[in-house]
């Protein structure tokens, strides 16, 4: 009965967030559909609060700690900093993504030795394939958000970072990249070797998400950033599929469709195409 109850409590939630969404169209309108998505945020972590069926003692102070960081850097950064700070906050949503999908392979390599973590035998195509997504989006997020944020805040140069063979390489980490993540989901026993690999994995991604932001000049950073917020809003759906949360998933899509909605229009306002932002 309490988890129909939390189910109906996610629906609910993710009703007001699409409802906060629209609402955040229209500048007049614009704070009662933060309100409303805030409020729905809300509801969503007591509902899981209530279901948990371990000591949520960490979650709590994960939540104070978060919170209180927040609430400074809302009160305190300047309205000229906003894209700098979106930038850090994409970057620790891509993260903790990464975090969800790490900590997921732990504990099933660690909860049976010598068994099979691959998606044919083992947790299943769903885990595995959703853990691989949330830890190659997440982590190119969060390396590449923090680029973004450097060029903007004059920490590095907001130059286009260029050298000999770059795209070819980048293509090269990207399908090792790729490589690696198939033969975890698909091939990898349940040993060691496969949380190793999979942090073998997250450096690689860690690398292209720095690798990818670098050749891009600091006026194009919000478009970037935009790009980037969708990225951190797909690799959360895809921890939503890892720990098996519906509303995680539908949050986390509708994060994606937006950032990606966004990114075309500031894309068209600039007479130019994604692809030439990211490969020029």
């Amino acid at each position: 009965m309490k988890e129909v109850l939390v189910q109906i409590v996610y629906l609910a939630s993710a009703v007001l967030f699409i409802f906060g969404l629209k609402l955040l169209s229209k500048v007049r309108t614009a704070r009662r559909g933060n309100a409303l998505a805030s409020l729905a945020m809300l509801v969503a972590i007591v509902a899981t609060l209530v279901q948990a069926d371990f000591d949520p003692l960490y979650i709590v102070a994960g939540l104070l700690i978060g919170g209180a960081i927040g609430l400074i850097a809302a009160r305190t950064v300047a309205m000229t900093s906003m894209p700098e700070m979106v930038a850090i906050f994409n970057g620790f949503g891509g993260g903790a993504s990464t975090m969800v999908a790490l900590t997921y392979i732990y504990a099933e390599t660690h909860a049976a030795p010598g068994g099979t973590f691959s998606g044919i035998a083992g947790v299943g195509v769903n885990g595995a394939v959703s853990s691989m997504l949330s830890i190659i989006i997440g982590s190119v997020t969060f390396s590449g958000s923090f680029i973004a944020f450097a060029k903007l805040q004059g920490l590095m140069t907001g130059n286009p970072i260029l050298f000999k063979g770059q795209n070819a390489f980048n293509a090269l980490v990207a399908l090792g990249s790729l490589a690696l993540a198939g033969w975890i989901a698909f091939m990898a026993t349940g040993d060691g070797t496969v949380f190793l690999a999979a942090l073998g994995l997250t450096a690689l991604t860690l690398l292209l998400g720095v690798l990818a932001v670098i050749p891009i000049g600091g006026a194009d950073m919000p478009v970037v950033i935009s790009l980037l917020n969708s990225y951190s809003g797909l690799a959360a759906c895809a921890a939503g599929f890892v720990v098996e949360n519906s509303l995680l998933i539908v949050g986390g899509a509708l994060v994606g469709a937006s950032g990606l909605i966004l990114t075309n229009i500031m894309c068209k306002a600039m007479n130019r195409s994604l692809a030439n932002v990211l490969f020029a």
